[in-house]
């Protein structure tokens, strides 16, 4: 009976939109004004205590067993979530984060390698023929996917201004698009570097197809690693998610060591406005170690590194949109991936898709390209003085 009372108190305070839930024992109701929108049906109780506990975990957990089935739009129901103010994802006594992980070398390479290393096979199947694995640029309304990301690879190689036969450093290169498209078409000399064998191989594999051998290296090391080596430019997609709250000062230092007098260096990255947070359930079962810094962290550690911030620009939208095809094309391919794995790894990762366009569309995370430089008098030497450049 309290667990009941407990229930009908969470689905009446946690969204916006009106819903109908079925209960394990058989009784349904409806919350929110209107036709209900989603049905959640519990087909067995999640024990409050693990609710109160985690809500993020127990509540995903229950999902991905079957214990909780949804009717409609996860993205949809999510999205209410995130947009009241008395929901799971704001009330404090819901909010129970895990704990502080130190992320040294070789935990950073398990981090990584548990989330890409699940197999090429499995990511050819829903990204884009690019093999891009991070926010999309849709200059138009009708660019496909990989139209998409392949103008986000020219936004950000634009942004640097680069002049040809320089050098350039990729910092988590995934599967190498951005630094074999700035060896090919923009003349640059590249090094990526991943702790990902999977990209590893495939990016080396795409050097020797290519012929790029002269102008292109991979390397799977740690970023930290890097010794000795400046760059004239370098570039940085989706890495600092990684990384962890207590390392951002250290990947920041980084990119500064990193990078010549006056280099240029585009950094794009998932961001909070709001400030910093990581989630249980996507640090439990998809990212490890996974934190969204804040705008004002890496503001912060930007100025303290000695650079200079001379762009910046939210992609919040063109992320929501790039996971929404993610999840239309992972879907499309539901009963292969079943096959590769199961159905409760299909419903976490339908789940964590859907996650994140409810998270961009609410506003939750941004996603920020940040374009830096090696002091204020940097900028004048490398940079135009206008964002005209960036177009062309």
């Amino acid at each position: 009976m309290l667990e009941k009372k407990f229930y009908k108190t969470f689905f009446k305070h946690s969204f916006n939109i009106p819903l109908k839930v079925n209960y394990w024992d058989g009784s349904s109701e409806v919350y929110g004004d209107g036709t209900p929108e989603v049905t959640i049906t519990l087909n067995e109780a999640v024990h409050v205590k693990q609710i109160i506990n985690n809500a993020s975990i127990a509540l995903g957990e229950a999902y991905m067993d079957g214990k909780i089935e949804i009717d409609g739009s996860i993205q949809a129901l999510l999205t209410s979530a995130y947009e009241t103010a008395g929901s799971f994802f704001h009330n404090k006594k819901f909010i129970h984060f895990l704990p502080k992980q130190k992320h040294d070398e070789k935990e950073s390479k398990s981090d990584v390698q548990d989330h890409y290393d699940i197999g090429n096979d499995f990511y050819k199947l829903w990204l884009d023929p690019t093999m891009t694995y991070s926010c999309a640029y849709f200059e138009k309304d009708t660019d496909d996917l990989e139209t998409a990301q392949v103008n986000k690879v020219h936004h950000i190689l634009n942004k640097l201004n680069p002049q040809p036969r320089r050098t350039l450093l990729d910092i988590g290169c995934g599967w190498g698009t951005l630094m074999l498209t700035a060896a090919k078409e923009y003349d640059l000399r590249v090094v990526g570097v991943t702790l990902s064998q999977e990209q590893f191989n495939l990016v080396n594999q795409r050097i020797k197809d290519e012929g790029l051998e002269n102008v292109a290296e991979v390397r799977l090391q740690d970023y930290r690693e890097i010794k000795d080596e400046q760059f004239d430019y370098i570039t940085s997609v989706g890495m600092f998610e990684h990384v962890g709250k207590e390392n951002l000062q250290t990947y920041f230092k980084c990119v500064s060591d990193y990078l010549k007098k006056d280099g240029v260096a585009l950094i794009h990255g998932i961001t909070r406005q709001q400030g910093g947070a990581n989630n249980g359930w996507l640090n439990k079962w998809i990212f490890p170690g996974g934190y969204v810094p804040g705008l004002e962290e890496n503001i912060h550690h930007i100025i303290e590194n000695d650079m200079q911030i001379d762009d910046m620009e939210p992609l919040r939208r063109h992320y929501q949109k790039t996971t929404e095809i993610w999840d239309k094309n992972f879907n499309e391919h539901r009963d292969e991936i079943v096959k590769m794995f199961d159905e409760r790894f299909v419903r976490m990762w339908d789940l964590y898709l859907q996650a994140c366009s409810a998270s961009f569309e609410s506003g939750n995370i941004d996603v920020i390209q940040y374009l830096l430089t090696k002091g204020a008098g940097a900028s004048s030497n490398v940079l135009p003085m206008t964002r005209a450049y960036m177009y062309k």
